[in-house]
């Protein structure tokens, strides 16, 4: 009896250990969830104040690429969101692209790139990273 008491604890303990490593799993998913869905909105918050201007390759140009005064001004809230940042900059590359059907008015491809880490990551894991390829007409 004694031996069947000890069998049971033990098949109990390791039931508790296996939901134990299911839950810190799920807490590192969600928060790796969040840090992905952070960049994204953000991503989107810049394209988005993208297509609010006049939209012309000059424009967006000017103030939407690295170091331009909307990507400034942009900055410090992806760097307040997403941990490691600071560390790994966001680009923004523009590239004009001509009318493909007359009458058409040139438009400009934009590449957004948002890098970031996990503070409680290992320094050997890749950087995480979001790239978002739009055209703005």
């Amino acid at each position: 009896m004694l031996l069947e008491v000890l069998v049971s604890i033990l098949i109990f303990a390791i039931g508790v250990l296996s939901i134990v490593g299911l839950q810190v799993s799920a807490v590192k998913q969600s928060s790796a969830a969040k840090y992905r869905t952070d960049a994204s909105l953000l991503a989107n918050d810049l394209i988005g104040k993208m297509w609010v201007t006049d939209r012309t390759f000059a424009t967006i140009d000017t103030n939407f690429k690295t170091g331009g005064t909307a990507f400034n001004a942009w900055l410090p809230g992806v760097q307040s969101a997403l941990p490691g940042s600071t560390t790994h900059t966001p680009t923004v590359v523009t590239e004009s692209v001509a009318a493909g059907v007359v009458g058409d008015p040139p438009s400009t491809k934009v590449t957004l790139t948002l890098q970031w880490k996990a503070p409680n990551e290992p320094t050997t894991d890749p950087v995480h990273q979001l790239v978002v390829v739009t055209q703005i007409k």
